[in-house]
């Protein structure tokens, strides 16, 4: 398993936990917390017994966004004369940010973003790039980016209109403003609000069980569909799921829920 001195991964059955674990700067993001999460997610991702992971928060809040001050040393080009080749120096550590968040999206498995307290900028970035969002009723939200004068470039402005639409994520771009739990249920950037963070956790741990009791290879494969599909026609998409369908039809856990149905009982799937 990856060590990490920011995530925290604990693997119960077939759920893991991956906490983000600085609780003292209210997980803000250093470098470690950009460096390590590709190594974290492709070792989940890798992971046979890993059928759902869950990324939640230790402290009082889910994120307060990127570390400026602890960035700096990481990336000097902020603090240079801004010519050409510095700017062509920057763009590939600018890449290296945007996988930190990609990397949930590309890893197979369903991510579930459990968030309380505060999700800032970079931590929207982090659960703009999960399957499904959940959250404590104390959760607050900002696309932050505009307020201190720079552009998000780490995979907001491309995922969250796909969530809320593009007035409403035009609007949050725009205007810095923080969002309440409420609002965010009411614009469909979380799914469900939840009294506590006991609760919460709760929650996203059922909601865990509940996808890790289906066929691992029929989910994991509507997941790589649905993000084949976005930005794409629908055309595009049936045709590509069509490719899919055909490459995992038949398979061992097709035929045990065949087999279940038959004997009345629920299926047990390997995802073979």
């Amino acid at each position: 398993m990856t060590e990490s001195s920011y995530y925290l991964v604990e693997k119960k059955g077939e759920v893991a936990w991956v906490y983000l674990n600085r609780p003292e700067k209210k997980n803000a993001m250093h470098l470690p917390a950009w460096q390590d999460a590709p190594a974290v997610y492709a070792d989940l991702d890798a992971d046979p017994d890993i059928r759902v992971i869950v990324v939640a928060a230790k402290g009082p809040s889910f994120c307060a966004g990127i570390d400026l001050m602890g960035m700096v040393g990481a990336m000097p080009e902020l603090m240079e004369e801004q010519k050409g080749g510095v700017k062509w120096r920057f763009i590939p550590k600018i890449k290296m940010l945007q996988e930190t968040m990609s990397c949930i999206e590309k890893c197979r498995k369903p991510v579930i973003a459990a968030v309380h307290g505060h999700c800032i900028g970079a931590g929207l970035d982090m659960i703009s790039a999960c399957d499904i969002r959940l959250c404590s009723a104390d959760a607050v939200f900002c696309l932050k980016e505009a307020a201190v004068g720079f552009v998000a470039d780490v995979g907001s402005l491309q995922r969250v209109p796909r969530i809320v639409g593009e007035g409403i994520a035009r609007e949050l771009a725009f205007t810095a403003k923080t969002i309440d739990a409420r609002r965010a249920r009411e614009i469909l950037l979380v799914n469900e609000v939840y009294a506590d963070q006991e609760s919460l956790m709760a929650a996203a741990e059922a909601m865990a069980l509940e996808i890790a009791a289906n066929s691992p290879l029929a989910v994991q494969a509507s997941k790589d569909v649905l993000n084949f599909g976005a930005g794409r026609t629908v055309g595009e998409g049936l045709d590509y799921v069509a490719s899919v369908s055909a490459n995992i039809v038949p398979s061992d856990d097709l035929m045990e829920a065949f087999t279940a149905f038959a004997e009345r009982r629920a299926p047990k799937f390997t995802g073979k």
